[in-house]
């Protein structure tokens, strides 16, 4: 087990590289199944997430090489496999995109009920709406979610909510569907795009990616392609906000700018400067921050996977910020662990209300999901004193090599390996024998 441990107070100067987006990427990856022949995928970020995407990969028989730093040759024509391991697949959410890209390979598909982090009701239905309106049976039973169908055929599909999910797991199951599919009420966010682009350039038919309505008409056989992962304005959002937090002057480099466009509108009205450039932004503080009522929804509206890290910003503002959630019911988990360090912030339902008060205090504390995390790192950066983070296995999750890309720009952290709880039984263990063989050896 590893912590964080940050030393505070630091300016964030210089550049940062944005690496590929963790949203984008864990689609792509099982959509690689798809192909009748290899794909070469770069950009592809060094997270927990694709490393369970790619075993899982291996473990079903297709062929995974690297190819440098962050590009991967991937052969899929040696799958001949519609299960995903459950052991494997249980440790993230997005193991649920194997679901559309096996059934569209295979008209069928078995894969575990997902993991990842709990950020309240997340169900499935939506996925499993659109998969039966193509043609798939499903079942569920100890904890496998199994997906059949004779045939996979073309049809209507309207979300009742958005979803990025579901949108991008009908896209999957559509492509080598028979005649027209058509998604309606369909999620924009730039990953969605993504996605389509990499279909697309394997011969896919897709057309609307980025508006809610969607037509895909379905193709027999799709070919190998090489595809580079765009930036993860998540990411960029992140190092933007630390910038902000820390009273830094930083270029975030490798980025679309309009991806992040609700993020710099909201960072210019707290007081933040903001310039961008043909594919990296300058951000820099040079006066005080100010009060802000942010609203979480889909895009283009602002992400809610940055909702903590800009609350952790408004804990440094002056004046009264309110946040509303209108994704996640519960996103708001994080706030007691700000509180820990000094933040003064009242939650009721979705709503968070915010007292900035100008700083924030090192102190132990733990992250319960992603980007929990990621505003956990924040508040550090910026308090007085140490601040040590445990359970950082979350931020890996979506954030590759964060610590040092911090360090690059100036930050005091480190992480720091810690004993598990086994080799904690097991030193437990030996104290006993110790003692045992002699019981004055403390005096001694």
């Amino acid at each position: 087990m590893d912590k964080f441990v940050i030393k505070g107070g630091r300016r964030l100067t210089g550049e940062v590289n944005i690496s590929g987006a963790k949203n984008a990427v864990v689609a792509i990856l099982p959509a690689v199944l798809l192909s009748d022949e290899p794909c070469i995928i770069e950009n592809v970020p060094s997270i927990s997430d694709v490393k369970i995407s790619l075993t899982i990969l291996r473990e079903m028989g297709a062929e995974v090489t690297p190819i440098g730093k962050d590009t991967y040759r991937i052969d899929p024509t040696t799958v001949n496999n519609y299960c995903v391991p459950y052991e494997t697949a249980r440790k993230m959410r997005a193991s649920y995109y194997f679901l559309g890209a096996l059934l569209g390979k295979f008209n069928k598909a078995r894969v575990s009920m997902p993991g990842g982090c709990s950020l309240g009701d997340r169900p499935i239905d939506q996925h499993l709406k659109a998969f039966k309106v193509l043609g798939a049976n499903h079942s569920l039973s100890q904890g496998m979610i199994d997906l059949t169908a004779e045939k996979l055929v073309g049809g209507q599909i309207f979300f009742d909510v958005v979803t990025v999910g579901a949108t991008m797991n009908a896209m999957l199951a559509g492509v080598k569907a028979e005649g027209l599919t058509i998604i309606e009420n369909a999620a924009k966010e730039p990953h969605i795009v993504d996605l389509a682009n990499f279909l697309n350039s394997m011969g896919a038919n897709i057309m609307g990616a980025g508006t809610d309505y969607i037509k895909i008409r379905g193709v027999k056989h799709l070919h190998g392609t090489t595809y580079s992962v765009i930036p993860d304005q998540i990411e960029a959002g992140t190092f933007m906000i630390a910038a902000a937090a820390t009273g830094g002057d930083v270029l975030v480099k490798n980025v679309i700018p309009k991806h992040l466009e609700s993020i710099t509108k909201k960072l210019e009205k707290i007081g933040v400067n903001i310039e961008s450039f043909d594919d990296s932004i300058r951000v820099w503080v040079d006066g005080p921050l100010v009060k802000a009522n942010i609203k979480t929804s889909p895009h283009p509206g602002f992400p809610t996977d940055m909702q903590p890290q800009i609350a952790t910003l408004l804990t440094l503002a002056s004046g009264t910020s309110i946040i509303t959630e209108g994704i996640w019911d519960q996103r708001f988990r994080y706030v007691e662990e700000l509180r820990r360090m000094g933040a003064d912030i009242t939650v009721n339902g979705t709503v968070a209300l915010i007292e900035g008060k100008g700083n924030l205090m090192g102190a132990p504390v733990k992250a319960c999901d992603l980007r929990a995390g990621a505003a956990l790192i924040i508040a550090g950066l910026s308090a007085s004193g140490i601040t040590e983070i445990e359970d950082i296995y979350h931020i890996e999750r979506g954030y590759d090599g964060m610590e040092v890309k911090l360090r690059q720009m100036g930050a005091d952290i480190r992480k720091v390996s810690l004993p598990d709880e086994n080799d904690d039984k097991e030193s437990e263990q030996k104290t006993v024998s110790r003692n045992d063989i002699n019981d004055d050896a403390e005096a001694v």
